[in-house]
């Protein structure tokens, strides 16, 4: 894993890209080792996206040391594997600061690098956002290249197709890398294969093609064709990209810097008459045995010893509301042969890897295809059958219109189980699960739930199962439930029912979600009603009793304007008891992106902590 200690240090001396230049080929080799362990020693600090990081050293080494970065884009699809490439582009020093209050994002950010040209998060981006750079780079009579990074996972995705469909016609001057640490392909082996792929990049071999279909009679052509696509079959070539219009490449091993030096300075100096996609081979969590050991490659981890791997993961105090919701299913399932399973390449994120093992019939993973996955679950539900489709709040949003189209409007029972709902720390804004209240209660025919704790996610489970005449939608956070009793016979709760947690006459508090337990805190001694409504649709039709009875409220809720305190006031007005109230205060998610810091530190900072509800009883209250 380290370099040979003998060497003078390199990556000290490196403080941008255009250092690299200095560098020998020995030297280049020498700096990919020692940005590996670096970038071991730099996460083990701060936890983050390890395993992917690990896996692109050699690239990231051998694209700064090609291409001339920043005037040349280069784009990290998702972005969890652009570590190397911060330390490469300047910010090596601020690398403790990963994922922290105010520190360097965890994926590719804007405003953060200039090295940085697309900001990511989410997965699939790279090349619609690259081509849309290399056509206007066309347009602006620029003459800088343009690189997407984009990997095996994130392929499976149908953005990226529409983006290669879409620069195939174009014939637009982009680079993209697909970088294939998954499927089933074997990694090229032997000189043969090196020269080949060589030889495929090269300039003369390049010439040769243009050449030939140019000057030679049709038959002679076809047979230089065919020629070319028996070299391209010998090192795993894709037809299948070259019939969508690129100039294929691959596979190469992702982890030899000079031969991927040496392929992509062909590249760089050839003038294409179409894209090019450049197939390696690399292995997640590279060059550091407990990543490589360990099944998830160390994906995402928590600080951990370096010389053991042992990560500092907490004791957990009570169990995770996607384990609840985890084992919930799996109780409910076997008794009820039409439960069926969907998630979209987070089996383990959702907690479904457990439900796949004791029904592994019943089960679905579809890849990062989010959109696919809601259609799909309209299509069992048509058929009468339970689908559960269990994707992060951040990740429904790509599946919008098939809600909406496929869902909503045929009135399908499709249950949704949306994880991370809220703010979910280092991941940050990308990941923020802010806006499925308002962008689900707007639906005609939707049931919107949130739970309070992880005893009312059972039976809120329970309430799905039951509802077969309507779409339903369950919102829970990320981490640990309360510590409270869980139900031991999950218990439906009734359509639209509320329930009161206390009492009092001075102030009601309407709650939805998992911040009753912050304002049974701020309430606590008070005179004041705490009303956890548990549906944003349909609303309790307690709460125009609570208006009546009181003259000023709060609503709470872990969202954006839009949903849930706008779903009362609507209620309120309608019902001519808005202007009643003396006061009304909503206390949400703010109108701005939430950057990435602890959960405690990013609910403090938007007032939805005990001290935010205690200062917002105060002000009312006196």
């Amino acid at each position: 894993m380290p370099a040979n200690n003998t060497l003078t240090p390199l990556l000290d001396s490196i403080n941008i890209p255009a250092d690299l230049k200095q560098l020998s080929m020995v030297q280049i080799k020498q700096l990919a080792d020692e940005l590996r362990t670096d970038l071991i020693n730099q996460v083990s600090k701060t936890g983050g996206h390890l395993g992917a990081s690990l896996g692109v050293v050699e690239l990231t080494t051998a694209l700064h040391y090609v291409f001339n970065t920043p005037d040349d884009k280069i784009i990290w699809d998702v972005g969890h594997q652009s570590y190397p490439h911060k330390i490469l582009t300047g910010r090596r020093q601020q690398m403790h600061t990963l994922r922290q209050g105010g520190g360097l994002s965890g994926f590719a950010k804007r405003k953060e690098s200039e090295y940085d040209p697309f900001g990511a998060g989410h997965s699939s981006t790279s090349i619609s956002a690259g081509l849309g750079m290399a056509v206007a780079s066309q347009l602006k009579g620029q003459d800088n290249h343009v690189i997407a990074v984009i990997g095996d996972g994130a392929m499976s995705a149908g953005m990226a197709y529409e983006a290669i469909n879409n620069a195939g016609a174009l014939k637009s001057r982009l680079i993209v890398v697909l970088n294939d640490n998954d499927m089933s392909i074997a990694q090229p082996t032997g000189a043969m294969s090196k020269y080949l792929n060589g030889l495929v990049s090269s300039k003369p071999f390049l010439g040769v093609r243009n050449v030939v279909k140019s000057i030679l009679p049709s038959p002679l052509a076809d047979m230089a064709k065919k020629a070319e696509n028996i070299v391209k079959e010998a090192t795993r070539g894709g037809t299948f990209f070259e019939d969508l219009g690129f100039h294929y490449i691959g596979v190469v091993d992702g982890h030899d810097v000079e031969e991927l030096v040496h392929i992509l300075s062909n590249l760089r100096d050839n003038d294409m008459d179409k894209p090019i996609l450049l197939h390696i081979a690399t292995k997640k969590g590279k060059g550091y045995a407990p990543a490589e050991a360990a099944a998830d490659k160390y994906h995402g981890v928590a600080k951990f010893d370096v010389a053991t791997g042992k990560q500092s993961k907490g004791v957990a105090k009570a169990p995770s509301y996607t384990k609840v919701f985890s084992d919930t299913l799996i109780k409910l399932a076997a008794k009820d042969d039409a439960i069926i399973a969907i998630n979209a390449a987070m089996p383990d994120g959702t907690g479904l890897d457990k439900f796949a093992a004791q029904y592994p019939n019943r089960s679905f993973d579809v890849g990062i295809a989010e959109q696919h996955a809601v259609t799909f679950a309209a299509g069992l539900a048509c058929e009468g059958l339970k689908p559960y489709v269990a994707i992060y709040s951040t990740f429904l949003q790509r599946a919008y219109d098939q809600i909406v189209h496929d869902v909503a409007i045929q009135n399908l029972p499709v249950k949704f189980m949306i994880d991370r709902a809220g703010l979910v720390g280092a991941d940050g804004p990308t990941h923020a699960g802010s806006y499925d209240i308002a962008y689900l209660s707007n639906l005609p025919n939707f049931v919107v739930m949130a739970a309070a704790d992880e005893a009312e996610l059972v039976n809120m489970i329970a309430s799905a199962n039951a509802i077969n005449n309507r779409p339903v939608a369950v919102r829970y956070p990320r981490g640990e439930g309360v510590g409270i009793k869980l139900p031991v016979t999950p218990k439906p709760i009734k359509l639209g029912q509320g329930r009161y947690i206390n009492k009092g006459k001075k102030l009601a508090i309407l709650n939805f979600g998992a911040r009753l337990d912050e304002a049974k805190k701020a309430a606590k001694g008070k005179d004041i009603t705490i009303f956890d409504a548990r549906f944003a649709k349909p609303l309790d039709k307690e709460i125009l009793n609570i208006a009546k009875a009181h003259d000023s409220i709060i609503t709470i809720e872990e969202g954006a304007i839009g949903g849930f305190a706008t779903q009362v006031t609507h209620l309120l007005a309608e019902n001519g008891l808005l202007t009643k109230l003396t006061n009304f205060k909503s206390l949400l998610l703010p109108d701005y992106f939430v950057d990435h810091n602890t959960p405690q530190a990013m609910y403090e900072e938007v007032g939805l902590t005990q001290k935010g509800i205690e200062q917002a009883i105060t002000k009312i209250l006196g």
